[in-house]
């Protein structure tokens, strides 16, 4: 079994994802390539200690990039939408301070 830090990478604070958290309380986060719903669902819960009612995922491609005139690309990863129970609390690493 992998470490739950390896599985749950960082929290993605983007504008896009502010709203969203703000509308409908859901979270984003940059996931492990290899990490399943059920994996993400449990790091979530060991990491904040609140309960995860839905979990979705998506595949980001890497975009490709110039340097010069040669051609790199950036590597591909996960992001996941993690959508807490309503009786949850909130995650306090969001929130500024």
């Amino acid at each position: 079994m992998r470490n739950v830090q390896d599985i749950v990478r960082q929290p993605l604070i983007t504008e896009k994802s502010t709203i969203k958290r703000d509308q409908t309380g859901v979270y984003c986060f940059r996931t492990d390539i290899r990490a399943n719903k059920i994996e993400i669902a449990r790091a979530v819960e060991t990491l904040f200690g609140v309960k995860v009612a839905d979990v979705r995922t998506g595949r980001v491609r890497g975009k490709t990039k110039r340097m010069g005139r040669f051609l790199g690309r950036r590597p591909d990863w996960k992001k996941a939408w993690v959508k807490l129970t309503a009786d949850s609390k909130e995650i306090d690493f969001f929130e500024a301070s």
